[in-house]
């Protein structure tokens, strides 16, 4: 039998690797922004193009590397960081594994720019898929310029699977916050296809958050700050009246590194107890400090998941810091025995004050409803003693009243005996048809009305747009602003109307006919969520998402009490639509009930 395992080529098992450490752009900015961290830089820019599938470039004035540290940082597990096993385990820095630059270079087109603070010149390194193009001394400023060109250019099955540029885009700006969060000592600047999104300045970590998410981020703000021998918590939470539908704005750093854990995650959660409406999550910025030798971050390629030797004690000092940081600061309930003054009877009153006297009533006993005279009063059987005229005036047309009640109360009979529809638990509406019954998710199927008519509004009709007396303005985070403008002209096509747009804020004069103004800043951020979940299934650009997100927004939710005639409008608006049976995620609208389904129910 012959041999059959043999080694792989560099620029193949280079690639491979790369498969782990960029899946998308958003993967080589982390790598990049790091390795300008771990250099001592103090102004990072981060340029980016065609939401980093041409460009990604990050400058930096850092330390830099000399002619060979510049070569050899190209080379599989070559790394500055660590020299043995064991410092896998006191770990200071961002990287450690030395894979990055080497399976970046593998996949892209790379411009390697660097300069010591004591050389007169600097290197100037061209790399292609591997393969050295061209090494140079070129004259440079201090620190390290790293352009990353094409990515996936030889691997096209992998460049078909990045998504849309706004959601690219999106994931880049999520790995620029966690870094730029992380390390508020360092200014950052962002440019995207030429345009400012981000300038932060280097200060505190108040003002760093609130230069990320907006000037609005200040007043929601609860600091934490506690010191322990096993862990320093600082940072903030947002206010429980400013929790949001989804999980956006939560954030963990363990020693200034992004990191994702539902366990302490579920702590945060339980401290804001009784606090927060259903289904509403709470917005946190939260930085653990803890010896580097109880954490273990070596267990996923991206570096987001660790390990802690002492999860429990992390868990109960974490919830027990955002409970006291919430009853400090007010945010939680307590007991209030102050009595308020103002509601006490003046003293000058109480020495004079006279009972109240009692109302009476006094009744006619000779009254007799089947008399003639006492005809016009058989629904008022007390007297009016000392009545005016202006009284009288509003009895003068009781017979009519009492014609139209039971008028009215005749048509009602009717219609309870005609009734078709029957809403059960402000939840489903239970419709009669000749083969039994069909019972109807009434938020399900409200989804599937309001999805086929905003489709058909933003594709093929000419969207109505109704224009605000007063136009509103609503702020947003840069990165929000950002993607709002790159959808602008779908939104436009929906029915939306633009005034003024800000690094903070948008302005809006116009939105379409079937949105209230209050619902305003709720479709917005409920569109820009989706869009950055990659809502499944999004079959043709934006319009898909978006009309998805309205329908899922302002739809009947559950617990909505419908009247009969809302309820048979939504049966026939359902079953009048293309495709009436799913709604638009997917879900089964309604199920059908047969008369010999039912009979089996007591048969069985």
């Amino acid at each position: 039998m012959s041999d059959i395992i043999q080694l792989l080529p560099d620029h193949v098992a280079n690639q491979i690797a790369a498969g782990e450490v960029v899946q998308r752009p958003a993967s080589v900015v982390k790598e990049l922004l790091e390795n300008a961290i771990d250099a001592g830089a103090t102004n990072i820019k981060l340029l980016i193009k065609d939401a980093g599938k041409t460009l990604v470039q990050v400058i930096d004035d850092g330390k830099g590397m000399s002619t060979t540290d510049a070569r050899m940082s190209f080379e599989r597990h070559a790394t500055s960081k660590i020299q043995k096993a064991e410092d896998l385990f006191n770990l200071n820095t961002k990287g450690f594994r030395g894979e990055a630059l080497a399976s970046i270079a593998a996949i892209a087109h790379v411009e390697l720019k660097t300069k010591p603070t004591d050389e007169e010149l600097g290197t100037c390194i061209k790399i292609e898929g591997s393969k050295i193009v061209s090494q140079e001394f070129v004259s440079t400023g201090k620190g390290t310029s790293l352009a990353v060109k094409n990515l996936f250019y030889n691997i096209p099955a992998r460049r078909n699977f990045l998504k849309s540029d706004t959601v690219e885009t999106r994931h880049i700006i999520d790995e620029f916050q966690r870094v730029a969060l992380a390390h508020s000592d360092i200014s950052f600047l962002l440019h995207h296809n030429n345009n400012e999104v981000y300038h932060l300045k280097s200060g505190n970590l108040r003002q760093r958050i609130v230069a990320v998410f907006g000037t609005k981020m200040n007043e929601k703000l609860v600091p934490i700050d506690e010191k322990t021998d096993i862990v320093a918590i600082e940072g903030f939470v947002a206010k429980p009246e400013f929790s949001k539908r989804k999980r956006g704005e939560q954030f963990f750093f363990v020693n200034n590194r992004f990191i994702k854990s539902s366990y302490l995650n579920h702590a945060v959660v339980s401290a804001f107890d009784g606090l927060l409406e259903q289904g509403a999550h709470p917005s946190y910025f939260l930085y653990l400090t803890v010896p580097a030798n109880t954490i273990d971050i070596n267990i996923h390629p991206t570096k987001t998941e660790i390990k802690f030797d002492n999860e429990k004690a992390l868990y109960a000092m974490l919830r027990a810091t955002v409970k006291h940081s919430l009853g400090q600061y007010n945010v939680a309930p307590v007991l209030d025995f102050n009595r308020d003054a103002g509601l006490d009877t003046p003293y000058a009153f109480k020495s004079d004050a006279k009972p109240g006297a009692v109302p009476k009533i006094s009744v006619d006993p000779d009254f007799n409803p089947f008399r003639e005279e006492h005809q016009k009063e058989m629904n008022f059987p007390f007297k009016r003693e000392k009545q005016t005229e202006s009284w009288e005036s509003l009895y003068t047309s009781v017979d009519s009243t009492l014609e139209q009640q039971n008028a009215s109360l005749f048509e009602h009979q009717q219609e309870e005996k005609t009734q078709k529809t029957f809403q059960i638990q402000r939840k489903y509406v239970m419709s009669l048809i000749k083969s039994g019954v069909v019972l109807i998710n009434q938020s399900l199927a409200h989804q599937r009305v309001l999805y086929e008519q905003f489709l058909e509004s933003i594709t093929v009709k000419e969207a109505n747009s109704q224009q605000l007396l007063f136009p509103v303005k609503i702020s947003f985070s840069s990165a929000e602003i950002e993607m709002i403008y790159t959808i602008k002209t779908e939104l436009e096509n929906a029915g939306f109307s633009f005034d003024e747009f800000t690094k903070d804020s948008v302005t809006i004069k116009g939105i379409p006919v079937s949105v209230t103004e209050s619902k305003i800043t709720i479709i917005l951020e409920e569109l820009l969520n989706d869009i950055n979940l990659e809502v499944p299934d999004a079959s043709f650009s934006h319009f898909d998402v978006m009309a998805k997100s309205f329908a899922k927004t302002l739809s009947i939710k559950t617990g909505t009490l419908l009247s009969e005639r809302e309820q048979e409008s939504l049966v026939n608006n359902l079953f009048s639509c293309k495709e009436p049976t799913v709604s638009p995620f997917g879900k089964a609208t309604f199920k059908t009930l047969t008369l010999n389904q039912i009979d089996n129910l007591f048969n069985s």
